[in-house]
């Protein structure tokens, strides 16, 4: 899993079949040296939280779109880290 910040969001009016529907948001990696990357929203996340990102097969498992082009989708939101903060 990645942890990143919302920037922005995607609006795209045309989309393949399966994907209809789906909110789509830009995310930037909170670790150093990583570009931002869009992902598939499942929980309703807002520009400038803090989320957890799932990868590959596992984003496309959680989706429930298992044949859908999805490489990236925000499984949660995070409040605070280990430490209390999170950057």
């Amino acid at each position: 899993m990645i942890v990143g910040k919302i920037t922005g969001s995607i609006v795209s009016t045309r989309k393949q079949e399966n994907l209809i529907g789906s909110k789509f948001m830009v995310v930037q990696p909170i670790e150093k040296g990583k570009g931002k990357f869009i992902a598939v929203d499942l929980i309703g996340a807002g520009i400038g939280e803090t989320v957890l990102v799932a990868m590959g097969s596992a984003a496309r498992t959680q989706s429930g779109m298992e044949k859908s082009p999805i490489d990236a989708a925000i499984v949660g939101i995070i409040d605070e880290g280990q430490d209390g903060v999170v950057e």
